[in-house]
């Protein structure tokens, strides 16, 4: 009977993002809606969709199992974060706005030259779609779980409807849904995210007060460290990590950067930007919360908790803590995950269509319309095989693999970006693709010789490694003069 409730829900749920699409792909279906969204969107509506996007149900149900290991360190990360996002609004937005970007990787044609570009594209489009599969890994998986796995339904077909629901509903105006949709998503999600904790509240058999106060003195809670530079979670790398990692996971990002560059005006962007920053810390903060709570529940009910920190939520929301936390639990993770993935699948599309065939530059548009659909289908069936790969390999925490894979394959792009900001340089477009590969196969023979004979194991600042790898290999291929037109701000 539970397996049935759910799928209503599950089927409810899509009826409404349907609906939303077919309202709003109603009056344009072209690829200038599907890429841009015709430049009409407002900033606010934008900041709320992209915090659904950002969080995602890798930290939906990974940030809450970080505790056990990792306290509330995380939280260094995240207030590194805000200073990131700082810098995408002063430099990176105003250079997108100036050039009027469809793709942000246009600018690495214009910077650099064609190879550069096709780098910087396949980069973006070999990271997102790893990333953007592992997210919706999770979200698959729990389905299966809760509900097909009841009926024996095979995990590939559990894969395949997830998928297919997706691209039902971007299939039509891309972009220009999707920021409508991650918008009721991102709502549904922290509305969900609350009430758990709610919930979670009721069931530790303390006053509100004396729970937080006990949270606020156990080492659980412990932000900052200081003492241990070995360790991955010293507040200098954690931190300085937190900088980067929006810098290249958002304003490197064709996914994050396409909601932007929808919005109307360059200041209104900007203000987005801000917002959106800010709201990151307490949101990421709440999650750390009920994590903390669990294991505080855990302990006193002597409860068993599983070996991976991410399956501790799943645990309790669908066997621990009733059945209306199990549906608050259902309806978050997919909130959470489909408002990641169903823009990811848009901006895969868009950069594979402009990118890589410029479909931008087809004369006839019913064509490049029947291209870019394809190209949406193509990238569907991507998601469902590397999905199912997914699962045959993944043996450690969701999230932190994510940050390993954008560290390897978005630092060569932060390299290229700061080589073509802050110097006046140019540089050997042939060999961008060359330096590109070879950067991050020097970060990973870095890691092992550091940890065999060093002790010191890289954590997230591989991607400043990798980024400062990719510069120098910039700086020593470039002409002793600048030639040609250089851009700047």
């Amino acid at each position: 009977m539970q397996s049935y409730i759910v799928l209503l829900i599950i089927v409810a749920y899509f009826a409404v993002l349907l609906l939303i699409s077919q309202v709003v792909s109603r009056l344009s279906t072209d690829n200038d809606a599907f890429f841009r969204a015709n430049r009409k969107s407002s900033w606010w509506v934008v900041a709320i969709g992209m915090i659904g996007t950002s969080i995602s149900g890798v930290t939906f149900v990974s940030v809450p199992g970080m505790v056990r290991d990792l306290s509330f360190s995380y939280m260094q990360t995240v207030l590194g974060f805000f200073f990131g996002y700082i810098v995408i609004a002063r430099v990176l937005l105003p250079l997108y706005y100036k050039l009027n970007l469809t793709t942000i990787y246009t600018y690495l044609d214009k910077r650099f030259g064609r190879s550069a570009y096709k780098s910087g594209a396949s980069l973006f489009l070999l990271g997102k779609t790893i990333g953007a599969s592992a997210r919706l890994y999770i979200v698959a998986l729990i389905l299966h779980q809760t509900v097909f796995s009841t009926w024996n339904v095979p995990f590939w077909i559990t894969v395949c409807v997830t998928v297919i629901l997706i691209w039902l509903y971007t299939h039509r105006s891309g972009i220009k849904t999707v920021i409508w949709t991650d918008t009721i998503q991102t709502i549904i999600m922290i509305a969900a995210m609350v009430l758990i904790i709610f919930q979670v509240v009721q069931r530790i058999n303390l006053p509100a007060a004396e729970i937080f106060a006990s949270l606020r003195n156990s080492p659980m809670t412990d932000i900052f460290v200081f003492d241990d530079w070995h360790s991955r979670q010293n507040f200098w790398k954690q931190f300085l990590s937190g900088v980067f990692i929006p810098i290249v996971m958002t304003g490197l990002d064709q996914d994050m950067m396409q909601k932007n560059l929808t919005i109307r005006t360059l200041k209104d962007a900007q203000k987005n930007m801000y917002w959106y920053g800010i709201a990151f810390i307490p949101i990421n903060f709440l999650f750390l919360t009920l994590g903390a709570m669990l294991l505080m529940l855990a302990s006193q009910n002597g409860i068993a908790l599983p070996q991976t920190s991410d399956e501790i939520l799943p645990l309790f929301a669908t066997q621990n803590l009733g059945y209306s936390v199990y549906i608050l639990f259902i309806i978050g993770i997919i909130a959470a995950a489909f408002s990641s993935a169903d823009s990811a699948l848009a901006a895969l599309t868009t950069s594979f269509s402009v990118d890589i065939l410029q479909v931008d530059k087809l004369a006839d548009k019913e064509k490049a319309v029947k291209i870019r659909r394809k190209i949406h289908i193509v990238i569907s069936l991507v998601f469902v095989i590397i999905i199912l790969l997914f699962r045959e390999i993944n043996d450690r925490s969701i999230i932190d693999a994510i940050y390993t894979i954008v560290s390897y394959t978005y630092g060569p792009l932060l390299g290229l970006y700061a080589f073509g900001l802050f110097t006046n340089r140019k540089t050997n477009d042939k060999l961008v693709p060359f330096i590109a590969v070879l950067s991050p196969v020097i970060c990973y023979a870095l890691n092992i010789i550091s940890k065999k004979y060093w002790g010191y194991s890289f954590g997230y600042e591989l991607l400043m490694l990798n980024g400062l790898i990719t510069f120098v290999g910039l700086w020593m291929f470039a002409p002793q003069s600048p030639k040609g037109e250089v851009l700047k701000d």
